[in-house]
């Protein structure tokens, strides 16, 4: 069974194809419709990389598709080889678990696309293209609201009025929940517990962050809401912020609705705290030069993580790990130690062992550590790839 994964960005194409569920192959297609766009693709852990023009995404996935089937380092001879293609969708709504793509579904994707204006749109951009070239290939969509459609509705409702629930759908979603999934089911691996009868606090962070409590498997908290902007501080995004600050921009500074909504998305957490970057390691660097800002905006992006930590603790009442995960989780050893180091836990981070693992799956808290921390790198495109071959058998 040949699965091929999508994970469509506004200028990009991410993709892997995977043998019976082993990843034979990926790459990407990036800056599309710039100057300079090109294709990578790696084979055995050699990278091919082509600058060439692409004008949009349907031009990108017949590149993605000529690299898969290329006769010097393509794996297939033709794309009808492909059994099943299955695409990373940010928002579906109350979906809770991935569906074979007709246009209800399409219907769904277009329907979130302004609470997730950042992400719907081009998936369902890479979706009709992949139409054009593969019409007759089923596409799965593969949701990450969908793992959190086990909270129970004191953690997923507002306090607002509940018809605005019940004629609106304005609820709390969540998402990362491919992600959330694979860490916790990985790190029970990892400590050889069963995932039924374990409490894990799963800690995504990357560009954007979240934070979520999987209790024995299923998500019933996580930090972020009805859209990606709500939860904890993010590279360029705001997390949780008073929305009454919304009306004092708007009334007192003089700015729109538009213009806020792109300082919150664009130009705070991270990159507004520092004034330097959103991304951790610019961020780090300059903490290492003395830059005040910098260590500021990383203290409080770990404070607010940590945060997080006691908060789902309290919901979990027992936890027995706490798992980093994505590009900071992964490869920022401060920022791991700085919000694993959770004393109601009896959670301790163990220095050597932080800096040893960094980007390899590991336990990294110290031997007397009564929670285990956890650094667990993610693997969105194959629980994709699993969730659409189940799906279509």
């Amino acid at each position: 069974m040949m699965i091929l994964v999508i994970n469509c960005g506004s200028t990009s194409i991410k993709y892997e194809l995977f043998a019976d569920l082993e990843s034979i192959t990926e790459g990407e297609v990036g800056d599309i419709g710039e100057p300079d766009s090109y294709v990578s693709h790696t084979v055995d852990g050699e990278e091919i990389t082509e600058e060439r023009s692409i004008n949009d995404h349907h031009d990108g996935m017949g590149v993605v598709l000529e690299h898969v089937t290329h006769g010097d380092h393509g794996q297939l001879e033709d794309s009808e080889e492909i059994t099943a293609v299955g695409h990373r969708v940010v928002h579906g709504g109350e979906l809770a678990e991935p569906r074979v793509i007709d246009d209800s579904v399409k219907k769904t994707i277009e329907e979130y696309a302004s609470v997730a204006p950042l992400h719907n749109p081009v998936n369902l951009e890479g979706i009709r293209a992949l139409e054009a070239h593969l019409p007759d290939t089923p596409q799965v969509a593969v949701f990450d609201t969908a793992f959190h459609q086990t909270m129970p509705p004191e953690a997923y409702l507002y306090a607002l009025p509940y018809e605005y629930y019940e004629i609106h759908d304005i609820r709390r979603y969540g998402f990362h929940g491919i992600s959330h999934a694979y860490v916790a089911e990985r790190a029970c691996e990892l400590l050889d517990q069963p995932v039924e009868q374990t409490n894990v606090v799963t800690c995504h962070l990357g560009g954007g962050c979240s934070v979520a409590a999987v209790e024995r498997g299923q998500s019933v908290d996580t930090s972020m809401g009805f859209s990606p902007l709500e939860g904890i501080v993010m590279a360029t995004r705001t997390g949780d912020v008073d929305p009454t600050v919304i009306q004092y921009l708007v009334e007192s500074v003089g700015m729109d609705l538009e213009e806020v909504f792109d300082v919150f998305n664009e130009d705070s957490g991270l990159a507004g705290l520092s004034g330097i970057s959103g991304d951790m390691r610019d961020l780090l660097t300059a903490r290492e030069k003395g830059d005040e800002r910098a260590d500021l905006a990383i203290r409080t992006f770990a404070y607010s993580v940590k945060q997080r930590i006691g908060a789902f603790a309290a919901t979990l009442g027992e936890v027995d790990a706490i798992v980093f995960t994505a590009g900071i989780g992964e490869n920022a050893p401060l920022v791991r130690e700085l919000a694993g180091d959770v004393s109601v836990l009896g959670a301790k981070v163990d220095s050597e062992k932080n800096e040893a693992v960094a980007g390899e799956p590991g336990i990294i808290s110290t031997d007397t550590s009564a929670t285990d921390v956890l650094v667990v790198p993610t693997d969105e495109e194959r629980r994709i790839a699993r969730q659409t071959a189940a799906l279509v058998e």
